[in-house]
């Protein structure tokens, strides 16, 4: 009767194991989906700042024919962008998003010596739209690293971290930005 017992407790508690290492790896499993959709939403305002761009250049090119130096940089750096974000390697996406924040920055340095580019209409649309672009892809980058912060809170908290490590879940990368300097909010100015 005591044997019985005993295996009773022991199927108990391998049937709680194996309840709970199921629920943890759904866990994991569903907090690993919200990484990859909050990456997605990313990518997609990403894509949208890149096809803004040769728009703003082609209406500054009107105006400003002979800066060409930094036309060539901003579409030089917007290539560089698309190709790092197509990779999906995140320090390379944030080092080529900062060369291309400092490029795009000279775009509009440029509005302050061509008072014409400064008042045309599509230009100063162009502007608004890529202002509000970025702004969103800082409340998306913000959203994606809470969501970075959950998934991998949940990777490392023992006991969970133990299913983790058996199925190969890995740590996830902030959404940053490598330099300093470009964590500040481009200047704007009509």
């Amino acid at each position: 009767m005591n044997m019985l017992y005993v295996l009773i407790a022991v199927g108990v508690v391998v049937v709680v194991f194996f309840l709970w290492a199921i629920a943890s790896y759904n866990s994991l499993v569903a907090l690993g989906q919200g990484v990859k959709t909050a990456r997605a939403q990313i990518d997609v305002l990403l894509k949208r700042r890149y096809d803004l761009i040769p728009n703003l250049v082609e209406t500054v090119k009107g105006y400003a024919g002979h800066e060409k130096g930094t036309l060539e940089a901003v579409i030089a750096a917007r290539n560089q962008a698309v190709t790092a974000s197509a990779g999906g390697d995140a320090s390379k996406v944030g080092q080529a998003e900062a060369q291309l924040s400092g490029a795009v920055r000279q775009i509009f340095a440029l509005s302050e010596a061509y008072p014409d580019l400064k008042a045309n209409q599509n230009f100063m649309q162009l502007q608004g739209e890529l202002a509000n672009t970025e702004n969103q892809i800082a409340g998306g980058g913000g959203s994606f690293n809470n969501v970075v912060q959950d998934y991998n809170t949940k990777l490392m908290s023992f006991p969970t971290n133990l299913i983790a490590g058996m199925f190969g879940f890995r740590a996830e990368p902030f959404f940053e930005l490598t330099n300093p300097t470009e964590r500040e909010a481009p200047k704007v100015k009509f």
